[in-house]
């Protein structure tokens, strides 16, 4: 049985039986469904007019960083990183970030985005990952806010939601330009 097709199932199963941490490991193709539909459940209808989804429309996701966020082998949560380059500079836009509603409040959408900024910084071929989120959520785990309207997007954004997590911390207020193709 799905997680998604019967959440009132996922969400009884959950509470019989005692929840531990949540793990991560790569999306696989066997993911695709539940990744949709996870999707569809915390960004509704309206996600493919958002300019983040303009964003991976022109650059693709890279899927070697597409993870899962499991609890006891339930996928509960997932996260993508689209490369992109900003003012010459090569790094990631992370997103979307989701948690199923039946597993938030367990720390899966945190360790994803931690887990996934981690491998992507360590490849050594980008310098940040930057987002457009809740600074309350993310400013904790590292991420800092940029000058305001000094990255440019392909859309509207609000440039006070427009975060960057680099081990250079000062490079969340000098990153600028339009949002272009990862330089090979």
């Amino acid at each position: 049985m799905s997680l998604l097709s019967a959440p009132s199932a996922a969400a009884a199963a959950v509470s019989a039986s005692p929840i531990h941490a949540p793990t991560v490991r790569y999306a696989n193709a066997a993911d695709d469904a539940f990744i949709e539909e996870l999707q569809a459940i915390a960004f509704g209808p309206g996600r493919f007019a958002r300019t983040a989804f303009r964003i991976r429309e022109r650059f693709p996701i890279d899927k070697s960083l597409s993870l899962v966020a499991e609890v006891d082998g339930t996928p509960c949560g997932s996260v993508w990183m689209t490369p992109i380059s900003i003012g010459g500079i090569n790094g990631w836009m992370l997103g979307p970030l989701a948690t199923h509603p039946n597993f938030r409040k367990l720390g899966a959408g945190k360790l994803l985005a931690r887990e996934v900024t981690k491998r992507a910084l360590a490849r050594g071929d980008g310098q940040f990952v930057m987002l457009v989120g809740d600074r309350d959520y993310y400013c904790p785990l590292g991420w800092e806010p940029t000058t305001l309207g000094a990255i440019q997007f392909p859309g509207p954004v609000d440039p006070t939601r427009v975060l960057v997590y680099a081990d250079d911390k000062s490079l969340a207020t000098t990153l600028s330009g339009s949002i272009a193709a990862f330089q090979r």
